[in-house]
């Protein structure tokens, strides 16, 4: 077993890295935005009914948008 030392000396003698993990970030961009629309649909439900806050349905709009913008990035990134 190599001392911290000889690795740092002589990195090359270190394993290689893993490869990174594949993940489909279109899913988890999509898994993303359903669950902030069903927030949406319940701040609104919230809000109408005077319980709600006009900050949680404008912050799941932006989650929702920003999920948006998140599909086209990794579209285009696949």
């Amino acid at each position: 077993m190599p001392t911290i030392r000889s690795l740092l000396a002589h990195p090359e003698e270190r394993r290689p890295s893993p490869p990174a993990p594949h993940a489909d970030l279109y899913r988890v961009f999509g898994a993303g935005i359903g669950l902030f629309a069903l927030g949406l649909v319940v701040g609104v439900v919230l809000l109408l009914t005077g319980r709600g806050t006009v900050e949680g349905v404008a912050i799941c709009g932006t989650g929702v948008v920003l999920g948006g913008l998140g599909l086209v990035w990794a579209r285009r990134h696949r």
